[in-house]
């Protein structure tokens, strides 16, 4: 998964803005990129035998981004793969991040878009929409490599749409991983302050137990200065949905902000730094953000997901991951659940080849435990997550709060029912009026519904 780091102004959707690639390099899928109307609700394949034939020549373009740990295991899948068939070859090319979304469409505009792709959020729902993205429905029950009941439905489901939504109807991409969105916590610095460790089990640990245990937690310097904070910038999102609100109601499109749970939720993530001094407030993020002092020993409690583990393995301290804070109003918990999936162009030369790719990528035993070996994801094989990564004898040692998220209190990030995401990025541009004190969440919310509402119908039809 991504490794960007979500604080008080940013969201998940800016967490996953990077999608889609550019590359120079002609892939052979030359045909006209059919986007018209009836291509968007009539992209049905014939049924077909789904096993690539090993004898047939082929070469595809598999584009995605990472660091050099990510591209590090994807070079080798992907070696092993043309190991297995020899007569397929594989070009796999690595773009930055931040220029993902622009040059992908650079490549359907010259009719030279991938294979074989990364696509997730809103950037699935507008591609998928747009016809763009190949029907992978008949190859999926034609497949000898799937087993749709070895896979989290949760990852699936992500890639479904039936012509108007997102999450039903046929498949179009198949899950790079499921990312559930942990709370790490520094076991060293609880011990320190004489606390017990927070609950690995959804709705034991409050928020009103996370402030008490925050606020001891917090310390000062010499100076006087916050020296090590309780808890990292916190999700707004687990927050809210934990609360029973919402941003928006897919069904009829309404933005939700303007209710009592929302407000509530996002003052009590204000009030962790403006009132109770836990937290990080914007400022202090952009002096260090919550990733480096959480490794530094400077914060008690962080978010984290499966890809954060490497870099943790080595730290000097213990650390474990809890279930997020439950809310005293509702009893229950929430988090972002997020994912990025493998898709395939619809006007490939060889979908066959490309499906085998994808599948193979994603649900291959030997490429799912080369990502959870090294750290990059919970497997999407649920006999393998259940299996033998719970059975890993590296941190975190409640791992089943990863397990926990994907089958119990882990939600789609607020995009998935968005084409554009325009409405929700000026959300969060506009949020910092809460964060640092200018207004109060209320009176935020209220004002700004009308607005987002109006991007949202703009920009979402």
């Amino acid at each position: 998964m991504f490794r960007k780091r979500k604080w008080f102004s940013l969201s998940l959707t800016l967490v996953l803005s990077f999608v889609l690639v550019l590359s120079g390099c002609n892939s052979g899928n030359n045909k006209s990129e059919d986007n018209s109307a009836d291509s968007k609700t009539q992209n049905k394949t014939e049924a077909t035998d789904a096993t690539p034939d090993k004898d047939a020549k082929s070469e595809i373009e598999f584009m995605g981004w990472g660091g050099d740990s990510e591209k590090a295991v994807f070079e080798k899948l992907i070696a092993s793969y043309m190991k297995k068939y020899p007569n397929k070859k594989v070009k796999y090319t690595v773009v930055p991040p931040a220029e993902y979304y622009q040059k992908l469409d650079t490549l359907i505009a010259a009719k030279k878009t991938p294979d074989v792709f990364y696509a997730g959020g809103a950037h699935f729902n507008k591609l998928v929409s747009s016809g763009v993205l190949l029907n992978l429905e008949s190859y999926l029950k034609s497949s000898e490599l799937v087993d749709t009941n070895n896979v989290w439905k949760q990852g699936l489901d992500r890639y479904r749409y039936d012509g108007t939504t997102v999450g039903a109807g046929d498949l179009y991409g198949l899950p790079k991983d499921v990312g559930p969105w942990a709370l790490a916590y520094n076991k060293d610095l609880f011990d320190k302050a004489g606390l017990p460790y927070p609950s690995a089990k959804a709705g034991e640990y409050t928020w009103d137990q996370m402030i008490a245990d925050a606020k001891k937690l917090t310390t000062t310097n010499a100076r006087g200065k916050i020296d090590t904070f309780g808890v990292a910038a916190y999700s707004l999102e687990s927050a809210v949905w934990a609360n029973g609100g919402d941003w928006v109601d897919p069904s009829t499109g309404k933005i939700t902000i303007d209710t009592p749970e929302f407000a509530e939720a996002m003052q009590f993530v204000a009030d962790l730094s403006l009132v109770h001094k836990v937290s990080p407030s914007p400022d202090d993020e952009k002096a260090q953000n919550g990733y480096t002092r959480f490794v530094a020993g400077k914060v008690a409690m962080f978010p984290m997901g499966p890809w954060d583990q490497p870099g943790f393995w080595d730290l000097p301290f213990q650390w474990d991951i809890a279930a997020w804070p439950a809310s005293p109003n509702t009893g229950k918990t929430a988090t972002w659940l997020g994912s990025l999936g493998f898709v395939v162009s619809k006007n490939t030369k060889y979908p066959e080849d490309s499906f085998a790719l994808a599948s193979y990528l994603s649900l291959d035993r030997d490429s799912q435990k080369e990502n959870y070996v090294l750290g990059q994801a919970v497997p999407n094989l649920i006999d393998m997550a259940k299996g033998e990564f719970m059975a890993m004898d590296k941190a975190p040692k409640s791992r089943q709060v990863f397990i926990d998220i994907i089958e119990d209190y882990g939600r789609p990030p607020i995009e998935v029912s968005s084409k554009n995401t325009k409405w929700l990025d000026t959300f969060w541009q506009d949020a910092s009026q809460v964060w640092t004190g200018q207004k109060k969440a209320a009176e935020f919310v209220k004002a700004e519904q009308p607005k987002l509402q109006k991007l949202y119908d703009e920009n979402n039809k």
